[in-house]
Parts: C-alpha cells; structure tokens; sequence
C-alpha cells in the first residue's frame, strides 16, 4: 500500500537518534504492517535467519534482529505491537527490549491512549541497548504515555557491578500454554542459577491463563480499522495471512472491544500485583528455536516433535502480555539449541523501573558473554 511512499519527517525516536549523531544507513524487513511473527512479505520476499536460512527469522522485526546478529550495523530500531522485537532478537541471538509503556515516545500510534505498540532498540550487547534508550527516551506531544518517566541513566544501569543479595524473582517456567521445548527450560534455569549465585531468591510460579484472546480483539479490531481498506484495494497483492486476520476481526462488535479494554485492566493489575511479591519476573522467551522458514502460519507446531498448538498460542504466549500491560521485557541469549539456534530468557520488571531490568540483563551478560558469537555467514 506504502510502495512508492517516502516519509517527509522522521519519528520522534528517529531524530533523536540522527541529533545524538548515529548515523542511519538502511530500512530493515518487516511483514507487512508488522502483521505477524515471521518476516515476509510482498515487496521483499523473506528475511532467513542469521544462523540458519532454512529457518524464520522471526517477526515482525526480523530484518533489524538479523541485520545486528549479523554485523550489518550494531544497533537497529525495531517495533513491537505483540513481541515483534522480542521474537526476532530471541531467534537470532542478540538483545531486545520491550521497555515501559511511552519512555520512548510512539509518534505514530492512531489511538495514542490504548496503544500497545513501542519503538524499541535491537543490538548485540545490553549496554547499546540502555545507550539508545537514553536518547530514545523523553515526553514528546505526540505520545500521552510519555511524560513523567526517568529518561537518563540507562546506560549507567547496563553496565554490571555488584549483585543481587535479597532481591526476590518470579520464575515462569510456562506463561499461558503448557508445553516449552526441554532445551529451552533447561538453559533458563541455567541462568536462574547465575541469579542465585548473585544472591538473588528465585521461586517458581504457577502457570497463568493465556492472554492471547484478549490480546486478538484488541489487534483484530485495530487492523479491521487501519488495514480493511488496503486488502480490498490491493486485491491479490495484499498479504493472505493479514487479510484472513483481518477477516476474523470482523465480527467483533463494540461490546466486545470494550469487554476486551477491560480485561486488558484485569490483565495489568494480575502483573503488576507480582511485583508486590517479587522484584523481578523472569521466562522464557519463546518455546522452542526458530521455526522453519515456510511454516504456514495458521498451522499447529511442534514443541520436542509433538504436536502443539497454532504459532500465536504456542511459541510465544510469552510476550503477549506485557505489551497490554506496559511493563519493560527484555530478552537476552542464554545459550544454543541442538540444531545450533539461539534460546533466550525473557526479564521484565516492574512498571517504569527499565532501569532494574537492564541491570540484571547486564549482570548475566557479564557471567554468560554472547556478544562474540558470531553466525557463520
């Protein structure tokens, strides 16, 4: 729809970026309108993982996580309406962040007081990431969620020192579906065992209810909204996995959207109610490695070579709820499956305390050093 489109100014985030002096070189891939979590689409074909090209890169923001995992460039601005950060940068390897609801302004959003979308950095080590944040961040008149947060300190909070004696974390080995490939639960609580030598407390919680119906209304109905008028003008040009989303969007009526509001608020005070309790929550990030790279979208996967549910519900139920909630996510690599791709460990923190989440992330980026690791291109 936006094929011969150049934008005449740059987002918020952006200009900050170009005044701090980073210089801009290349667009990434994403599918189109950020629709789902592989990165395909109309104008640019597929975007391969770093690691292996016969599996996704993820998505929506595969061509940023890739375009770091790969060297293209060390830092890379990605977006995330449902995980489209956090799912590419935990398929290739590097770091990505999901930071509190408006620190980095959304300039863009069409409802600026529901959004549930955020602009957010991808890069290879976490204190890139709390440098970009530094200069992402800050109130801007476009964005309502924006004022009122810290916006400096980041980086200082990405940098590890010191440890973690008494600090209380909540470890969710499974966040709204049962099953986690054995390879993944095992290399996350690795890493729990980093934050237990670090002093750290660390209790497993129960599973929750999965998030993602609520999550569907709200996005379905948005895309209904957006996106209708392009798939009837664009005809076979438009993405089949986008438009048969939207299809199934279309029978929501208004009480459903505002029942799906209010169990967004439901939602929020669940999490936010764990940090009464806990100083920190941790999971995995994705189920299992990245999945092939022709995987049908609306087809089951397979978790260990057992059947499990639909891509959305299985592989990463993880995410979903912390962009209706707003609380800061960051997913880092804790090691390589079996067939040689990276796992991850998802860190989320409390609301608008980023600065808590980049300190533990650096602290295990320090005992577990990943930046080095390089795919073999």
């Amino acid at each position: 729809a936006f094929e011969n489109n150049v934008p005449t100014q740059d987002a918020p985030c952006v200009a900050r970026l170009r005044k701090a002096g980073a210089i801009l070189f290349g667009k990434t891939t994403t599918p189109e309108f950020g629709h789902k979590p592989f990165t395909e689409a109309p104008l640019f074909g597929r975007t391969a993982n770093a690691w292996d090209q016969g599996r996704t890169s993820g998505g929506s923001s595969g061509g940023a996580a890739v375009a770091v995992a790969a060297g293209l460039g060390p830092l890379a601005i990605a977006s995330d309406g449902g995980g489209s950060t956090r799912i590419p940068a935990a398929c290739n390897g590097v770091v990505g962040i999901k930071q509190s609801l408006g620190l980095v302004p959304h300039g863009q959003a069409p409802d600026a007081f529901g959004n549930n979308s955020y602009f957010t950095p991808t890069t290879r080590t976490v204190l890139d990431t709390g440098l970009m944040l530094d200069v992402m961040a800050g109130a801007h008149p476009s964005d309502p969620h924006s004022y009122g947060h810290v916006t400096s300190g980041y980086a200082a909070a990405a940098r590890a020192g010191g440890d973690l004696k008494g600090r209380r974390i909540a470890w969710f080995p499974r966040l709204g579906y049962p099953k986690v490939a054995r390879e993944g639960h095992a290399a996350c609580e690795r890493a729990l065992k980093v934050f237990e030598s670090l002093g750290a407390i660390v209790e497993e919680q129960p599973d929750v209810p999965s998030t993602e119906p609520i999550w569907l209304v709200l996005t379905q109905a948005n895309w209904n909204a957006r996106f209708r008028r392009f798939a009837d003008q664009l005809g076979d040009r438009f993405s089949e996995t986008l438009r048969r989303q939207i299809d199934g969007g279309s029978p929501y009526s208004a009480v459903d959207l505002q029942n799906a509001f209010f169990q967004r608020t439901e939602i929020f005070n669940r999490v936010q109610g764990w940090f009464e309790r806990f100083d920190l929550v941790m999971m995995p990030t994705l189920s299992r490695t990245a999945l092939p790279i022709d995987h049908d979208f609306f087809a089951p996967i397979t978790i260990d070579n057992e059947p499990a549910d639909t891509v959305r519900r299985a592989w990463y139920p993880f995410t979903l709820p912390f962009n209706l909630t707003g609380h800061p996510a960051i997913t880092l690599p804790v090691g390589f499956g079996a067939d040689g791709l990276p796992l991850a460990l998802q860190i989320v923190g409390p609301l608008r305390n980023d600065a808590a989440v980049l300190r533990a992330a650096a602290l295990l980026e320090a005992a577990q050093p990943w930046a080095t690791k390089r795919p073999n291109l």
